[in-house]
């Protein structure tokens, strides 16, 4: 990597997307401002930006990552309705056949995305299902209730595919969440979780991490939407903490979780799935 940025030279700036998903082993963001002062680099100046929709993963950093970085914050906000919807109607004109969506069509797919992540992304793949719907169903206009539909399966299957493309570490973290959730034990913390994650993993002939990168995996499923997670403070006597529970319905995760044939599930869940 930095033979490759001297032969670039000058000031490079490496742009990191997702940066909240390194994880604990963070030490490329030590690393990189300081090889020019630790003479790795002559002919470049190195930079890191990094791009996030996780406020919070900053917290899990190391002490010597956060001096190192002497970080800025530039924050962009989402898309609104109005902007979403000019959008659509530039992607609309070029993509369907005239008079196949009206207006409301349009609006309520800005509106849903708008409330939702403010995203470009979703307000298309929701017109886009749409459409797909529709055409399935031999229909030559999009109308509100296709919109409604699609928004439905999108979710669904996000949260599906989420999950069954999680690592091994996150399947069992997900294991146990759901253990704890069909014991009506949830919202809980990670000194309630970590047990029950060890056991599955060892009963299921799988090394288990240590506690904070356990969390690291918890904090995952958070950000995919899976879970749910809220700080929790109080104050001197027990400091501030994160409590989980599902975010989604405990029957989608249930199908999912059937499937993980290399994980040796509790009884407790096995019992529920079927």
């Amino acid at each position: 990597l930095y033979e490759e940025l001297d032969q670039i030279g000058g000031t490079v700036l490496l742009v990191l997307d997702e940066i909240d998903h390194i994880g604990s082993d963070d030490e490329i963001l030590y690393e990189i401002p300081r090889a020019r002062a630790n003479g790795y680099l002559s002919e470049a100046k190195p930079g890191v930006i990094g791009i996030s929709n996780d406020f919070g993963f900053r917290d899990d950093l190391s002490p010597k990552v956060k001096d190192t970085l002497c970080e800025e914050e530039i924050h962009f906000s989402p898309y609104n309705a109005p902007e979403l919807r000019a959008i659509l109607e530039e992607r609309v004109a070029g993509a369907m056949y005239d008079d196949a969506v009206d207006d409301a069509v349009i609006a309520l797919c800005a509106a849903i995305a708008a409330q939702d992540t403010g995203s470009a992304r979703q307000a298309l793949d929701i017109l886009y299902k749409s459409g797909e719907i529709a055409r399935t169903n031999g229909e030559k206009r999009l109308t509100e209730e296709h919109v409604h539909q699609a928004r439905e399966k999108l979710e669904q299957s996000q949260v599906e595919h989420g999950m069954r493309e999680l690592t091994k570490h996150g399947h069992l973290a997900l294991v146990a969440m759901l253990q704890l959730a069909f014991e009506q034990e949830t919202p809980a913390r990670i000194r309630d979780v970590y047990p029950l994650y060890r056991r599955i993993a060892e009963g299921s002939n799988v090394d288990p991490l240590v506690r904070r990168r356990m969390h690291d995996h918890l904090a995952d499923l958070a950000m995919l939407g899976i879970l749910d997670r809220q700080m929790k403070n109080e104050g001197r006597a027990g400091g501030h903490y994160y409590q989980y529970e599902f975010d989604v319905d405990l029957d989608i995760v249930g199908d999912v979780v059937r499937d993980f044939d290399s994980i040796a599930l509790p009884k407790g869940v096995t019992t529920r799935i079927g």
